[in-house]
């Protein structure tokens, strides 16, 4: 026979009252973290995969982090590739707050949820860690309804993802860790580029193909001259693949803030500069040994020849 319709497990204010004392709990025991949505920018659409993301918002909402006593996962681990750490966390945040704090803002999404791929920023322990996977199904309809997600992530290994946040704790991590081509640059009227803005050079007009990439550091060396890193390197032009930055009098390196115009003058190799193309942040960095070695086998003439020539920004 059915159920009476006298008790119910779906009274719209108790589950209101429910998902409250929720929402109360995590603002009163859990941690302020920053989620990021994944913008995908060269999609594989049969891996599922993209080699190059960009994370340009960062929203801050309350978590809970379920793992009383540590990270879980397998711990630190020293493998042929150097140290390893695979710390695992599940953080449990309110639906309703993630729907008024974030999916909000997803104009291009139907349904927006959190989705796997997405980071979460934990400004406590300064770490990302990246959604794996999002079970929204526990607690299983205590209330008839759902109103937690719960977030299965792993620690995040930087890809020369891009980050535009505008959050400095954020976007120094790009700074820190992303492939840098250095160069020298004389300038034109003394107007210098801007950390953060974007260059790109026109080094074929038949057909048109221009490389681009974001300046991480600016050192000025006069008011003529100075030394600049740039980051997130990409190519456009069907004849692109394989191109780079080019040393030329006539070609010219234009910002795209400030639209002033550079001309390079030197870039800067192997060997010189102290091994300007080490990690500076990374003490244990080996890829110019690995680079020497490579040579034997691997075509370097390509800026990022571990990476995707294809990539555009």
């Amino acid at each position: 026979m059915p159920r009476s319709v006298y008790f119910s497990q779906a009274v719209k204010t108790e589950q209101n009252l429910y998902e409250d004392l929720i929402i109360e709990s995590l603002k009163i025991y859990g941690q302020d973290v920053y989620y990021l949505p994944r913008t995908m920018l060269n999609r594989d659409d049969i891996l599922g995969e993209d080699s190059a993301s960009k994370f340009d918002d960062a929203y801050m909402i309350e978590a809970y982090i379920e793992n009383a006593e540590g990270f879980e996962g397998s711990g630190d681990l020293y493998s042929k590739f150097g140290l390893e750490i695979r710390d695992e966390a599940n953080f449990i945040i309110s639906k309703r707050q993630w729907e008024k704090l974030i999916g909000f803002y997803q104009t291009n999404d139907v349904n927006p949820t959190p989705e796997s791929g997405d980071l979460l920023f934990l400004p406590m322990t300064n770490k990302f860690f990246e959604i794996m996977f999002v079970e929204h199904e526990q607690p299983f309809y205590q209330l008839s309804n759902l109103p937690v997600y719960k977030l299965q992530c792993s620690l995040y290994e930087y890809s020369d993802d891009d980050f535009e946040t505008d959050v400095v704790a954020i976007d120094t991590v790009q700074a820190k860790n992303s492939y840098v081509q250095t160069m020298t640059v004389s300038l034109t009227g003394g107007n210098h580029f801007e950390v953060g803005e974007t260059v790109s050079q026109i080094i074929s007009t038949g057909p048109t193909v221009t490389v681009t990439g974001e300046i991480q550091t600016i050192i000025k060396t006069s008011d003529i001259a100075a030394d600049i890193s740039v980051s997130n390197i990409g190519v456009t032009g069907s004849e692109g693949q394989g191109k780079n930055f080019l040393v030329s009098p006539t070609l010219g390196l234009v910002g795209g803030t400030s639209s002033n115009t550079c001309y390079i003058t030197d870039i800067v190799t192997i060997g010189d500069k102290d091994d300007a193309n080490t990690f500076a942040s990374d003490g244990q960095a080996e890829n110019v040994h690995f680079e020497i070695e490579g040579d034997n086998f691997i075509d370097f003439t390509e800026s990022n020849p571990f990476g995707d020539p294809s990539e555009t920004y």
